[in-house]
């Protein structure tokens, strides 16, 4: 994922550094805000987590009776094991009705499935909805944040890239920025033949989809072109419809910093005769793709996730370095667990990293995910699997082999001190220091003192005056 590079690089990116900023007007204290408005805001964050440990404990029964009632409803239920299951069911549903365009809405799932170019190399035209992923795909970049995908960018650079790619007069005013989107989707809306959109929630009490958006484009997806297909991972089914009441009640106030945003959107099967408006044919697409191996074991509390990215944007390396940096779909916090436990350890060896543990995440995570500590455990199979680097396997075994040779360790610590005394005089930080510049490039190192703890604390125990007891009167 070559993290370490990658965050390097938009460290220095000046212009990212000034988008960043926005998370902390729009969301955090966004989120600050709206919590503020509940009194009973931790009984809420329990039932939520409740909620969200209830359903995965029984996930097998909840999904196969999702299954049946959406079935009840007109709806073609599909089971995808990974990524390239899903591609493939969803050219052969374009195929069976004669699709030629696809809308879609914001889906994170796709992302991961990398849906766009298997739609496109089908021979198939597939254009985002979502302004954000809008924008994105005539950028030609993937999203940076889970609910604001295109957060990495300026309203300059957005002015900039419709001029280019609309060909029209350019706009420097958001209200016509959106305008102008909007003037340019509404046409596919009206001839697209399929519409593909995720599921923020699936009720398994009324085998429907739900979805919540902050742009009509979500409902037009869902209910204009003459087939629907929500794709979505098998985490996401919850119990009953009330269920979902309580969770809706954090989604927003975390996510976007809203008491509730602008559509919910509950999805049951196929128009029906009297409807006015409804896809004819509905099909949802229920996306395993590693989740599944997470039940039972060290990281089953990740699936309690409903993908609201409060952990992001309250975590300082998040807010420095941004979304793109982390390589995958899923970036801060959560990415760091997700990504490497969904594509390989193997592959994803930085990310554990990628956090102070300082738990800003854990605390700002509506259903009480314990990422610090789940971030730990990786840590720890990382050592165990000999996935660190073997710099920092060495380095930590002769740390080891000096910690178990009391003498020794102080002879070295007092040879490294004296020698680091010697390098830089009488200047109180060490500017550059041997193996570690990448530490050193950005902040000054302290100085160690001339003598260790022990020994300023065995001079101390021998200059201290001796009390003699005294007899109380």
């Amino acid at each position: 994922m070559h993290f370490r590079a990658r965050a390097g690089a938009k460290l220095a990116d000046v212009r990212l550094q000034g988008a960043l900023k926005k998370l902390q007007t729009n969301f955090v204290q966004g989120r600050a805000d709206r919590i503020a408005e509940l009194s009973n805001f931790s009984e809420i964050r329990d039932a939520a987590a409740a909620i969200r440990d209830r359903a995965l404990a029984h996930l097998d029964v909840y999904l196969e009776t999702f299954e049946r009632n959406a079935r009840a409803r007109g709806t073609i239920v599909h089971w995808a094991a990974s990524h390239a299951d899903v591609n493939r069911i969803v050219l052969e549903i374009a195929a069976e009705h004669g699709v030629r365009k696809v809308i879609k809405s914001k889906s994170m799932v796709t992302e991961e499935c990398a849906l766009n170019d298997a739609l496109i190399a089908g021979g198939l035209a597939v254009v985002e909805t979502d302004l954000g992923e809008y924008i994105l795909q005539l950028a030609h970049e993937a999203p940076s944040h889970i609910v604001a995908p295109v957060v990495h960018k300026t309203r300059e650079q957005v002015s900039d890239l419709f001029e280019e790619k609309h060909n029209l007069p350019r706009k420097n005013d958001i209200p016509g920025l959106c305008l102008e989107a909007r003037e340019q989707l509404r046409p596919h809306f009206l001839s697209a033949d399929m519409g593909v959109s995720g599921a923020n929630f699936i009720i398994a009490e009324t085998g429907s989809t739900l979805i919540v958006t902050n742009e009509g484009n979500g409902r037009m997806v869902t209910t204009l072109p003459r087939v629907h297909v929500a794709i979505t991972g098998i985490e996401k089914v919850v119990p009953t419809l009330e269920d979902v009441t309580t969770l809706l009640r954090l989604l927003p106030r975390h996510g976007t910093g809203q008491s509730i945003t602008n559509y919910i959107s509950v999805n049951s099967g196929v128009r029906g005769a009297t409807d006015s408006d409804g896809p004819e044919h509905t099909h949802v697409i229920l996306v395993d793709a590693g989740r599944s191996d997470l039940l039972g074991g060290d990281f089953q509390e990740m699936l309690r996730c409903i993908r609201c990215g409060a952990c992001m944007n309250h975590c300082p390396v998040y807010q420095s370095v941004g979304g793109h940096a982390y390589g995958w779909v899923y970036p801060g916090p959560m990415g760091a667990i997700l990504t490497p436990t969904f594509v390989g350890l193997d592959q994803a060896r930085d990310l554990p990293n990628a956090a102070t543990l300082c738990n800003q995440c854990g605390v700002a995570c509506p259903v009480k995910i314990p990422l610090p500590k789940l971030l730990r455990q990786l840590r720890e199979r990382q050592f165990k699997e000999g996935l660190k680097a073997w710099q920092e396997m060495w380095i930590l075994g002769v740390w080891r082999w000096l910690a178990l040779r009391p003498q020794w360790y102080h002879r070295v610590l007092r040879t490294v001190a004296w020698g680091l005394q010697c390098v830089t005089g009488r200047r109180a930080y060490l500017r550059d220091f041997p193996f570690a510049g990448g530490w050193t490039a950005g902040r000054d190192l302290p100085l160690p003192a001339r003598e260790s703890f022990l020994v300023q604390y065995q001079k101390s125990r021998q200059q201290a005056p001796k009390f003699e007891s005294v007899r109380n009167a």
